[in-house]
């Protein structure tokens, strides 16, 4: 899969600057477009399968959000695109899959760049990269692939619930970036519980040779979420001090609590990230601790056995003068002097806590 990127990635070296090249993974998927029409007395919600038929909402004076999945498909991308008059780096960036989070800014519209990270049944953590246009009165976003975390949003949308029917695309923006953010958190949180439940298998000495391609995959894990969430707080920075009338004063309080999140994710990430590297010294620790007692056994064992080896290594001896061999009970007094060895050296190491 990493030669795949690769190669797809070597595909735009030598290009035209605004040469819209896909980089990503989902070649195949299909060209979905929804649209969200809306004021505060009425709403629209229309599947589309034809780029053009977008084209009317951008002079609308109602709040447009148009989001279309399949950055595969690059001509409707590009189309899309020239109608709105994006600039075609936009258009470039929008396809490349590759982009850390990022702002930037035009005349009439801003581009914002976000890593949208969710968990799939088993748990593993997908991230896809999603890309919002705002305008003056329209949001544009484009996805890789049909599945997101912007039900809540569509949910809000069409009860009219909170104040998004109310408030202009710039408010638009920002519930669809809280709804990426608020998913940090569960992605997080399951990361956290990965990371405890080995703490524990390591502390109670139950983990096995897998936990170490578990430690290694949790450090993957959070590498790719502090690349999706640390540049955020750039962006969000510069949405809050962007002079345009494209973000309304009112609604950069809202903004800066998405940033309070923000902070409060990287914090957790950070934290998590002093576990996991914690976690291999950890599971040393334990495997040392273990190999020691293996070794205070066997020293004990062999402590026990050198005086008796000695007793027996003198009388067996092939002298033939050895006065206690003539003796009548020799052999069970030594049976029983290296009997009472053995017991008083049992006795010293449990008083020394040894044993």
């Amino acid at each position: 899969m990493a030669k795949s990127r690769s190669k797809k990635y070597q595909n735009k070296i030598g290009q035209i600057p605004g040469s819209i090249i896909y980089t990503g993974e989902k070649e195949y998927s299909e060209l979905f477009i929804e649209t969200f029409n809306y004021n505060k007395d009425q709403f629209t919600e229309k599947e589309l399968k034809n780029v053009e038929e977008t084209f009317e909402f951008k002079t609308s004076e109602s709040v447009t959000w148009i989001n279309l999945n399949g950055l595969n498909q690059v001509g409707a991308i590009e189309a899309l695109g020239n109608h709105y008059e994006l600039h075609p780096l936009v258009l470039e960036d929008i396809v490349n899959t590759n982009h850390r989070p990022k702002i930037d800014e035009y005349d009439d519209y801003l581009f914002v760049v976000l890593k949208m990270l969710h968990n799939d049944k088993d748990e593993n953590i997908i991230s896809e990269q999603v890309s919002f246009i705002l305008g003056k009165n329209y949001v544009l976003s484009f996805q890789e692939a049909e599945g997101d975390v912007f039900d809540s949003v569509r949910d809000r949308i069409r009860h009219a619930k909170g104040r998004v029917r109310e408030m202009k695309a710039d408010y638009l923006l920002y519930i669809l970036m809280d709804a990426v953010i608020d998913h940090y958190f569960s992605v997080v949180e399951l990361l956290g519980d990965k990371i405890e439940d080995l703490e524990t298998l390591i502390f109670l000495g139950n983990a096995d040779k897998s936990i170490n391609k578990d430690i290694r995959d949790l450090k993957k894990d959070i590498l790719r979420i502090r690349r999706a969430i640390s540049p955020l707080r750039e962006v969000i920075n510069r949405i809050e001090k962007h002079d345009s009338p494209l973000i309304l004063k009112k609604t950069k309080t809202f903004y800066r609590d998405i940033y309070d999140h923000q902070i409060q994710v990287s914090e957790n990430i950070d934290i998590y990230r002093e576990m996991v590297w914690s976690l291999m010294d950890m599971y040393m620790t334990t495997i040392s601790n273990k190999m020691n007692e293996v070794m205070k056994v066997l020293t004990i064992m062999a402590s026990i056995f050198i005086p008796l080896t000695f007793i027996a290594g003198i009388y067996g001896m092939n002298f033939e003068y050895i006065p206690e061999l003539h003796y009548k009970y020799s052999y069970f007094i030594l049976w029983g002097v290296m009997i009472v060895l053995f017991l008083l050296m049992l006795r010293y190491f449990k008083r020394k806590k040894w044993l």
